[in-house]
């Protein structure tokens, strides 16, 4: 009689499962090369985020609702709400104007460099305006602070080798050089944004819930498959809970019941596959519905908007 051994389920990572299912996509890329004194306005850009590296040097950023940072070389800054902010030499430099106005030399329609000559030390960093997209890329957004800093000690060396490659591709952009920019900038905002993950403390709410042995792994189960047919004991039974432990646990630790849960994240998944440009059908399949008129109107109901609207102009979903 043998003896048949059953390896062990691995846990899910559901804080993992959710920064892949984050796309980023570059919208505009500077490399600045400036000498103190000097300051610039970052204007807001909506609902993008703005990274900033330095390469050389030091530089603060100044944004509203958090206290100024100061960056030396290796250091990585993320403004991940689209808030405007400064970029300075000396906090108490008079400011050069608005940076999409300034003078500079635009390599392409994507990329450019900014010069300044002064007097004061050298500085020179990239910096990056990206789209973050993704079913979970609001709820992940909505967790950062106005500010996200990433210090060369915590960077290191990842920090360190993808800047490598990112001057590299800006000192000479060559065929395809924008494609390999973007996959290097989508490195440089996971790593950071899971560097910052990393360093916060368990607590409640969707972060505490993803990091949850029980209720994050029926997270990762809704997130990798939103269209199954869901329901408290289907839930349950994946964490091996009874169904009102579960329920219980569930309520407690994310802030809602499940199937609200469920129902929101369907709709997160759904306005990123119209955002996408996939037909109201297609959605209406992706989150679980076998009618795109019944999908319509959960989807109006639980959004306020339709379909087609966030279909056009590539809205997204309030969480």
């Amino acid at each position: 009689m043998s003896l048949v051994i059953t390896p062990p389920r691995p846990a899910p990572d559901a804080v993992g499962e959710a920064l892949h299912r984050l796309r980023v996509a570059g919208v505009f890329y500077c490399r600045t090369e400036a000498a103190g004194p000097w300051a610039v306005d970052m204007p807001a850009f909506g609902d993008c985020l703005t990274f900033h590296v330095v390469t050389q040097g030091e530089v603060w950023v100044d944004v509203a609702g958090a206290p100024p940072l100061r960056l030396g070389a290796g250091e990585l800054a993320l403004v991940p709400h689209g808030r405007g902010h400064l970029l300075a030499s000396d906090l108490a430099a008079p400011s050069l104007g608005r940076v999409d106005l300034l003078p500079q030399e635009y390599v392409t329609e994507s990329y450019s460099v900014l010069r300044h000559e002064g007097r004061g030390d050298r500085t020179q960093l990239v910096c990056g305006v990206l789209t973050v997209d993704g079913p979970a890329a609001r709820p992940l957004l909505d967790l950062l602070p106005a500010v996200l800093h990433v210090p060369a000690s915590v960077g290191a060396p990842w920090v360190a080798r993808t800047l490598e490659l990112m001057t590299a591709e800006l000192a000479q952009l060559r065929p395809g050089g924008e494609a390999v920019l973007t996959r290097l900038a989508d490195v440089l905002v996971v790593q950071a944004v899971r560097a910052w993950l990393d360093a916060q403390e368990p607590t409640d709410g969707w972060l505490g819930a993803l990091r949850d042995p029980d209720v994050g792994a029926a997270l990762a189960a809704v997130h990798r498959d939103p269209a199954r047919p869901w329901t408290v004991a289907a839930l349950a039974r994946e964490v091996a809970m009874s169904r009102s432990a579960f329920a219980a646990r569930f309520t407690q630790v994310v802030g809602m019941p499940a199937m609200q849960y469920v129902a929101t994240w369907r709709m997160h998944v759904a306005a990123d596959r119209l955002a996408r440009g996939d037909g109201v059908a297609q959605a209406a399949a992706a989150a679980g519905y076998e009618s795109a008129a019944a999908f319509s109107r959960a989807f109006t109901r639980t959004t306020g908007r339709s379909p087609g609207s966030v279909r056009r102009d590539g809205g997204r979903v309030p969480r």
